[in-house]
């Protein structure tokens, strides 16, 4: 490496967290709203630039804390994005993070000194965002519906358990396509992924329906 070639100079690293919650059964992604140019007045995803002095994961969980107040978020590293003019102002590499919250245990900041709200989207109703970041989230949004067909991702969300309609609907919601609710329960019951509670519980007014739990263990594809 030739520190003085000009072809390694001003090159930095953008580390991108895509935080999604699910809300009465809809899938949403976490955006703000930023303050400073480029793309002044535009929604993004949580992230900024990486210090020189930090790995890009602290960058990551430091973009978490610093524009939206979430902390202790397990992150699954998901994809590079490195076109040449992805920002206008220096060569920027992107490194995406995918993190799920539970909506109703997060306290959202809704202003820093860099951004000026922050809120929910349905993930099938975002605005036009800054960089590439509607690249990034498509990406993400494939990457989280591989993970909810082949591991316990959406435990965070039913640490008591959930029934078959309720979670039949969040796949539906993510999958962004109907599937048939018999064929839904028989391959969720073998998949090995949940247990039954011997428990019941009422949702959305509907008679009583089991409540099932998932498993630790990640396990073979669901669909």
């Amino acid at each position: 490496m030739e520190i003085k070639n000009s072809l390694y100079k001003n090159i930095g690293v953008h580390a991108i967290n895509t935080i999604f919650t699910i809300d009465k059964g809809t899938v949403k992604v976490l955006l703000i709203k930023r303050t400073n140019q480029p793309y002044k007045d535009m929604w993004s995803l949580v992230g900024g630039a990486m210090y020189n002095n930090e790995l890009i994961i602290g960058a990551a969980k430091r973009e978490l804390k610093e524009k939206a107040n979430l902390e202790n978020i397990e992150l699954i590293k998901s994809e590079i994005f490195d076109k040449v003019d992805r920002s206008p102002l220096l060569r920027m590499i992107a490194v995406n993070y995918i993190g799920m919250v539970d909506i109703d245990k997060v306290n959202i900041m809704k202003k820093t000194a860099k951004t000026s709200d922050a809120e929910w989207f349905a993930i099938d109703n975002v605005p036009v965002l800054a960089y590439d970041h509607n690249e990034i989230l498509k990406s993400s949004i494939e990457k989280l519906k591989e993970l909810i067909l082949t591991s316990n991702i959406l435990k965070t969300f039913y640490p008591k358990g959930f029934t078959i309609p309720e979670i039949h609907k969040v796949y539906e919601s993510l999958l962004g396509k109907e599937i048939d609710r018999r064929n839904f329960r028989k391959k969720l019951l073998s998949s090995g992924l949940v247990i039954d509670t011997n428990k019941t519980i009422n949702f959305e007014g509907r008679k009583p329906a089991k409540l099932y739990k998932f498993k630790t263990k990640k396990n073979k594809k669901l669909f």
